[in-house]
């Protein structure tokens, strides 16, 4: 089998890279012939471990019509993609959020499906496409609960990409030229503590600063509430999501990630219980109206499809802090 991750630089996709590398089963029985890894850049050593040899850096721009050609001439029969702009980057710079989120995923997933008719004379089938959507596909102003049949109404260009491509990916699914799975991811933490396009950086940030028992200001009030996984329960979403059967014809290929819905206060009393009490004051509450109106109020999510698929969350919130350190 023939594995392409792209993003696979970024903070998700390194640590997926690194466990296909590592794990011999991570994918199923099947053994991993090659795992081509896709990125601008990889400041280190992205993987480790005894699979290592079977890895190959193909650094270049997702956005490259002729770099992206090239990858998917290679004949995957399996990507991951997961690379795209931020979305706060992708507000900033529109042409460039165009490119790599949409016209990218869209050359990607038709790349692939064109191979299918090939593959199919060689009693081969479609490639399977693992793709990271975002919540940000349900908007700003979300209802009492958000569910399979909630509208989508996405607010930014980010969150419209990224419906983009679901929607392209259920069709070409429907047709049966790509098995398609994707899945809304929600905020992953805890990210590098450093600027990367992300509006919900906070999310993250705080982790650090009460790690390091340093004053954090919060963007958002103590009350707002939002969905958490760590980095290392989404690998393990993403990894079973490729090891599944192909749904069968007409099923939905579109899941909402399982997660934790907990405020503030209740990530700060769970850090304290890590670190100590005094890191309660260290938090300054400053909340701007844009960032809670986004991150800030999200309402209880149903995701009883994703569950059923072999999908979960963090378990508790303790749970989440021990493994979003970790991830740091």
């Amino acid at each position: 089998m023939k594995v392409l991750v792209t993003g696979a630089a970024g903070f998700v996709g390194a640590a997926l890279a690194a466990r296909i590398a590592a794990d011999p089963q991570a994918l199923g029985p099947g053994p991993v012939q090659e795992l081509a890894l896709a990125d601008l850049g990889f400041p280190g050593p992205a993987t480790s471990g005894p699979g290592a040899a079977r890895v190959r850096q193909a650094r270049g721009d997702i956005a490259d019509p002729a770099y992206l050609d090239a990858l998917i001439a290679e004949d995957f029969d399996l990507v991951f993609h997961l690379a795209s702009v931020p979305g706060g980057q992708a507000e900033r710079d529109s042409a460039l959020g165009t490119a790599a989120n949409l016209h990218a995923a869209t050359r990607l997933l038709l790349g692939l499906a064109a191979q299918t008719p090939q593959r199919q004379q060689a009693r081969r089938a479609p490639p399977v496409l693992v793709f990271t959507s975002t919540v940000a596909v349900y908007g700003a102003a979300l209802p009492a609960q958000v569910d399979e049949a909630t509208l989508l109404r996405p607010a930014t260009s980010y969150g419209a990409h990224k419906l983009m491509t679901e929607i392209l990916l259920s069709d070409l699914s429907r047709r049966g030229t790509l098995d398609g799975r994707a899945v809304r991811l929600p905020g992953i933490v805890a990210r590098p503590a450093q600027a990367g396009g992300h509006v919900s950086a906070f999310m993250s940030n705080i982790f650090h600063a009460l790690a390091a028992g340093q004053p954090f200001d919060c963007p958002v009030s103590a009350e707002a509430t939002c969905w958490w996984m760590s980095r290392q329960r989404c690998v393990d979403n993403l990894l079973q999501l490729a090891r599944m059967s192909a749904p069968p014809a007409g099923a939905p290929r579109v899941w909402a990630m399982p997660v934790l819905r907990h405020s503030m206060a209740e990530l700060v009393d769970a850090l304290a219980r890590r670190f100590g009490d005094d890191r309660r004051a260290l938090v300054r509450w400053r909340p701007e109206p844009a960032v809670e109106a986004q991150f800030g109020r999200q309402p209880p999510l149903v995701s009883d499809a994703a569950r059923a698929l072999g999908l979960a969350d963090d378990g508790d919130i303790d749970a989440l802090v021990e493994r979003a350190l970790a991830a740091g």
